[in-house]
């Protein structure tokens, strides 16, 4: 039985200070620096040499260095993604921070043919995925962020949801966002070990390229190489 109608969530929180500064650090392996926007700092060597040049004390202002990186989240939220909030907000607090230019979305258990910014009203107002999808274009890098754990047939049928009707399996949103973005992969809380006795796991992972890494600093670590390619 569907039970939309009971179900809350609650929005990740994305101003608490992280348990640990190293997703940080992982994070930042995803990064394309360039200068843009009103000169606002001092260019220390461009300063010296027009100085030298002139005679005088001529100071060189430059735009400030930002990263360029365009980042899109999805991030699983409800059910047995419960467990894993805490490490979840760790590292949406540190996307948040490290990504100048990221947009983030939610979903429960699979990616259909609506998306949310806020669960508090995710029935009231919704975004068709369509609408996203179209919006942000395929230079941006994007990440799902789930532990893929569901019945098989959320994924592979119509109307497989435990929430709404859907007229389109998951898996089909799941493979239209791989055509679109070159760069997509998924982030999984579940410890990797535990991976191969999951049924659902396997065929978001096979949907993904095998693009799926652990929520861990290792698993980061090749998740934003991955992405840098």
């Amino acid at each position: 039985m569907k039970v939309w109608d009971k179900r809350e969530y609650k929005n990740l929180d994305d101003q608490i200070e992280l348990g640990t500064r190293n997703i940080k650090v992982a994070l930042r392996r995803l990064r394309r620096f360039a200068r843009e926007g009103a000169p606002t700092e001092l260019d220390l060597d461009g300063t010296i040499k027009a100085t030298a040049h002139q005679g005088y004390l001529d100071l060189i202002m430059r735009p400030e260095r930002r990263n360029k990186i365009n980042v899109l989240i999805f991030f699983d939220i409800g059910g047995s993604m419960d467990s894993h909030i805490k490490l979840c907000e760790e590292l949406f607090s540190a996307a948040r921070t490290e990504f100048k230019n990221l947009e983030y979305f939610y979903f429960h258990n699979c990616l259909y043919e609506g998306v949310w910014k806020d669960n508090r009203r995710r029935h009231t107002e919704k975004l068709t995925t369509w609408d996203v999808l179209h919006k942000y274009p395929s230079d941006y890098k994007v990440i799902f962020v789930g532990d893929a754990t569901m019945s098989p047939y959320e994924i592979t049928y119509a109307g497989g949801s435990v929430e709404h009707w859907n007229e389109e399996p998951g898996g089909i949103w799941l493979e239209r966002v791989n055509q679109i973005y070159e760069s997509c992969i998924w982030i999984n809380p579940i410890p990797e070990r535990h991976w191969e006795y999951t049924p659902s796991l396997q065929i978001i992972k096979q949907i993904m390229g095998e693009r799926m890494f652990p929520l861990t600093l290792e698993g980061l670590d090749h998740a934003m190489r991955e992405l840098s390619r």
